[in-house]
């Protein structure tokens, strides 16, 4: 007997297709906080139409990326203090427990990684590029979590990181880096030293601080 394929949904993949770009728009920072989008704007700028948009912002929306007035109105979140501690309390707990779990499986390719990747966090400080850093500095996270091999926790750190990219924007031209992350050089050391103890507290430290600034 001949298995039966079910055929694809072309507006299902072009709905996946908008959600995937747009949510990485929005966690690398490339959309400012409280800037507004259309469902028309969405799907000219992707080619759709507007049934793939509208699926894609609500699940965007679900994720807390975009925020839907009682009037309809879809835009990137503008946080409030309160909530910007909150999810920077998230961060270190989730990605503490994270670094912790990946500290055994931190082979040397693995440092080597992150000191690449530090690389080009320190690249993108120079150019005053900030979509480029936020970029680059998850990718060393994300890198090193990946290692704890916790796919649930690590899909809890990007909601958290989504919720935040247009913030980060934000953060990173009122902090004007001049240099790359202290704390990254910090992580890794600890990662060469089998160090858990200070791992766990460079890593906290690297994912609040800047975001306290920003709170206070």
């Amino acid at each position: 007997m001949l298995s039966q394929t079910k055929p694809l949904d072309p507006s299902s993949s072009a709905h996946d297709r908008v959600y995937r770009r747009l949510r990485t728009r929005i966690m690398h920072g490339e959309i400012e906080p409280g800037q507004a989008l259309t469902l028309r704007g969405i799907g000219k700028e992707y080619d759709v139409s507007m049934t793939p948009a509208r699926e894609a912002v609500r699940r965007l929306v679900a994720e807390g990326a975009l925020f839907l007035s009682s009037s309809g109105r879809v835009s990137t979140p503008e946080l409030t203090s309160e909530r910007i501690e909150e999810l920077a309390a998230l961060r270190a707990l989730i990605e503490v427990e994270l670094a912790s779990r990946a500290l055994p499986r931190a082979h040397i390719a693995l440092i080597d990684r992150l000191q690449a990747i530090n690389g080009t966090v320190a690249q993108a400080v120079a150019r005053r590029d900030a979509v480029s850093y936020i970029r680059s500095n998850l990718e060393f996270h994300r890198t090193l979590y990946l290692r704890a091999q916790a796919p649930a926790m690590l899909a809890m750190a990007e909601t958290v990181w989504l919720q935040l990219g247009p913030t980060m924007r934000a953060l990173y031209g009122k902090l004007r880096k001049t240099e790359p992350p202290h704390f990254h050089r910090l992580i890794i050391a600890a990662l060469k030293a089998g160090d858990e103890p200070g791992l766990r507290l460079a890593v906290r430290s690297d994912v609040t601080q800047g975001l306290k600034m920003l709170a206070g």
